[in-house]
């Protein structure tokens, strides 16, 4: 007998900088509780990693709540990428690695002599361990011990849906996400996983929306929830936000996902304008498609530029175009667009108040944002979800930028409500009308001088 659509949905959405749980009700797509926490790395041997135990922790206590005043019928799971758990029947056989940590680059010219070609991977060389394959291969060659021990190599979201289950799968969301193991024009793992003979310890590959299983009878009991509670294999986060677009809108459209990274993904977009130098690539949707990716640490940035958001009124936007107050890439170095240049002030940042500077940083991701647009096609229209869909000016600056109708989700939470849809259900439509372009005088000057200062 085929099993009920579940009703309620949890969600466990971890993030670089915050871990959410976050209750859906599938019937109408509607958020009905949520909790957060930050997301640290634990700074200690054998290299910086994810505090998995207090994030299990954070998870457990959420689902009692949750379950106790709601009742949960079925948990999905989505995370950041460029992350892996090595793990054998016991457990954890290393720590979970931080992706930021540079231990990769230590074996960078040995890794880089077998990585596959962008032809093939459509993944350009990242720093640190962005690429999964680097971080894998210095694992393997740092702690051999410890590696030859390793049972599975579970992509993070699988990672949890094995501590929820007991079940051991892949997943090709995470596997096409910048990790050099994954060729997603063949849809296949690439040559690098058999030239180091790691096809074994890739567990079988499952679709994101496939039930895994049900809970673990330990974890059940910890959680007060149904041994029966069905898990889904889980997702990446960039490609959760896709979700509740694939079914309904015409290719090619643009999703811009912002947190940490500001992520744009064109759907139907082409992959011959992907420059491995700037930060482009192709990620690889929930039903194994490639999906043109540009990105850059968008939230991260804005953090450094902005130590306090105000936000900026018409006349201090106005000012801020007139005085030609530009901040310039790149203020995370090796990433997105303009990863090799060194950042700057068009004036010294320290005399802004803090809505000049809020009104400069919010047009500068947008330039960004648009440069990446470039190199991974821009769609028919463009949706914004996460934070940066709550910034008037960066999206109105956006849609004169490029032209096209930019909506903003009324949606804060686009990935967590995308992993709720493995399950099925119906979306709320939560993008409303589009944002009016800036028309503040003098902007199209601004952008251009902008631009030639960007490409020194």
């Amino acid at each position: 007998m085929p099993r009920p659509t579940p009703r309620h949905i949890a969600v466990i959405d971890i993030g670089k900088t915050n871990a959410k749980l976050v209750l859906f009700d599938a019937a109408t797509g509607t958020q009905l509780a949520a909790s957060s926490t930050a997301n640290g790395v634990v700074e200690a041997a054998p290299y910086p990693h994810a505090d998995v135990e207090r994030l299990w922790q954070f998870i457990l206590e959420g689902l009692r709540r949750f379950g106790a005043t709601y009742g949960i019928d079925g948990i999905s799971i989505t995370t950041h990428g460029a992350t892996a758990a090595l793990v054998d029947d016991d457990g954890l056989v290393l720590p979970v690695l931080d992706y930021e940590h540079d231990g990769p680059e230590r074996t960078r010219a040995a890794y880089e002599a077998i990585r596959p070609a962008f032809a093939e991977s459509l993944t350009p060389r990242l720093p640190g361990g962005l690429n999964l394959g680097a971080q894998l291969y210095w694992q393997a060659e740092t702690f051999p011990e410890a590696f030859a021990r390793v049972r599975a190599i579970l992509p993070y979201p699988q990672y949890w849906a094995w501590r929820l289950t007991g079940i051991l799968a892949s997943e090709v969301t995470s596997l096409g996400c910048h990790t050099d193991l994954w060729a997603p024009n063949s849809g296949q793992f690439s040559s690098l996983v058999a030239r180091l003979g790691w096809q074994k310890l890739f567990p079988p590959v499952r679709q994101a929306a496939s039930v895994l299983g049900t809970l673990r009878a330990a974890v059940a009991e910890e959680a007060g929830l149904s041994a029966d509670t069905p898990v889904a294999c889980g997702i990446h986060d960039s490609n959760a936000s896709l979700l509740p677009h694939l079914a309904d809108a015409e290719p090619p459209f643009t999703i811009i996902s912002s947190g940490t990274w500001t992520i744009a993904m064109t759907v139907g977009g082409p992959t011959d304008r992907l420059d491995p130098d700037r930060d482009s690539l192709a990620n690889v949707d929930a039903h194994g498609r490639p999906v043109p990716t540009a990105r850059f640490m968008g939230g991260r940035e804005f953090d450094l530029l902005v130590p306090q958001v105000a936000e900026p009124g018409d006349a201090t936007i106005a000012r801020t175009i007139a005085d030609d107050v530009q901040a310039l890439p790149s203020f995370v170095a090796g990433v997105g667009p303009f990863g090799r240049r060194t950042p700057g002030w068009t004036v010294d940042p320290d005399n802004l108040d803090a809505a000049t500077r809020t009104a400069a940083a919010s047009l500068y991701l947008a330039l960004v944002t648009a440069e990446s647009l470039g190199l991974c096609g821009l769609g028919r229209r463009i949706t914004l979800e996460g934070p940066l869909a709550r910034n008037r000016l960066y999206a109105a600056a956006l849609a004169r930028l490029t032209g096209v109708a930019v909506h903003a989700s009324a949606d804060s939470t686009g990935t967590s409500l995308g992993a709720s849809l493995l399950f099925g259900g119906n979306p709320p439509g939560s993008a409303g009308a589009a944002v009016a372009p800036l028309a503040a005088p003098g902007f199209d000057a601004y952008a251009a001088n902008w631009r030639a200062r960007a490409a020194r």
